[in-house]
């Protein structure tokens, strides 16, 4: 998924945005179809000990049960604007699934009527469409298309980061979550000040959290949502007052914090909110004359990072500077580099 979003999302690893240079156009296309067009059915419910045995499960389905489990997630998920994870219905929505299947245009419409045009690629969905009506086509391209991702790009990155990861989960395991609320836990691990109104209900609905460290999501946090298992992905970092040395994990984090101050545009941000106190985006929009989307993208990575706090104001977005974001970053960086 963090390669379909590497061109809109800035602050991801280099290994993302040099993978995405490296996909043929064909390699792209298939990849967008797989992992949005036919989402549901190629993404994994359940546990397997690698992706390879995954590759394998899949392989050895029937294809009808690859159609019939797109189906079914089509007509129990539940999206709702600003959720972090869509909610599964407890009793599917009755469907005409052979007039939804009927046609193309027929699909579409469907999938609009449940997600939202603005949720809904149509053109994509109308490709996608030949594979939902022929189970083993879509069977075919999507364990061949991941087995190929694995073997040419993600197998060695895998391998090379693993050791990292495994890091980032003992030093986890260290902290003392005694009688710490799903919350209080989440910002631990994550470093995140995680906001109470959007986790808070998707932690209470979990019935069991398990936190993911990531080599190539930056500062963002991901949510998976499998019936009743939340898995949070961040990145992989050496939790707050813990003894434990990791080298690359300390490397990593600020690499991921530098990312985001080694950028013109987002200095300037960072300047203007210094100097004037809480901007809306809008004005940041305006003082600085870009667009709204760089301005946004902007934005996001210098939230997520820590440097700028966001609250809604008056029905739009509003921005200050974290100093104590900033003075952590400092002395991160001479830890890590002065020993002090």
């Amino acid at each position: 998924m963090l390669l379909l979003k590497a061109e809109r999302v800035s602050g991801l690893d280099e290994w993302v945005t040099r993978t995405v240079a490296a996909l043929t156009s064909e390699q792209r296309q298939a990849h967008q179809m797989v992992i949005i067009g036919l989402h549901f059915a190629a993404r994994p419910v359940g546990n397997w000990p690698s992706f390879p045995a995954y590759l394998e499960h899949l392989a050895a389905l029937e294809p009808a049960a690859l159609h019939d489990k797109l189906m079914q997630m089509y007509v129990r998920v539940r999206h709702a604007e600003g959720v972090l994870c869509p909610t599964m219905l407890d009793e599917p929505v009755p469907v005409d699934l052979e007039a939804v299947l009927a046609n193309p245009e027929a699909y579409v419409a469907f999938l609009i009527e449940r997600f939202g045009p603005e949720h809904v690629d149509p053109d994509l969905e109308r490709r996608a469409y030949a594979y939902v009506v022929d189970p083993p086509a879509m069977q075919a391209l999507i364990v061949s298309h991941l087995r190929e991702m694995w073997e040419s790009y993600l197998a060695p990155e895998w391998e090379r980061v693993r050791p990292m990861l495994e890091d980032a989960v003992q030093a986890a395991q260290q902290l003392d979550l005694a009688g710490k609320s799903d919350l209080q836990v989440a910002r631990l691990i994550t470093g995140q000040e995680l906001d109470e109104e959007k986790w808070g209900p998707v932690f209470a609905r979990a019935g069991q959290i398990v936190y993911v460290p990531s080599a190539h999501i930056g500062p963002y946090l991901g949510q998976v949502c499998a019936r009743d298992v939340l898995r949070v992905l961040f990145g992989a970092r050496l939790p707050d007052g813990v003894a434990f040395t990791a080298p690359d994990l300390s490397r990593a984090e600020i690499l991921v914090r530098l990312n985001a101050l080694a950028d013109n545009n987002r200095l300037r941000i960072l300047k203007l909110v210094s100097e004037r106190g809480e901007q809306s985006s809008l004005e940041v929009i305006e003082d600085l004359q870009l667009s709204q989307s760089t301005v946004s993208r902007h934005l996001k990575q210098l939230t997520a990072t820590g440097y700028l706090v966001e609250r809604r104001c008056n029905g739009a977005k509003c921005y200050k500077l974290n100093p104590e974001r900033i003075q952590g970053t400092l002395q991160a960086l001479s830890a890590y580099l002065l020993g002090r």
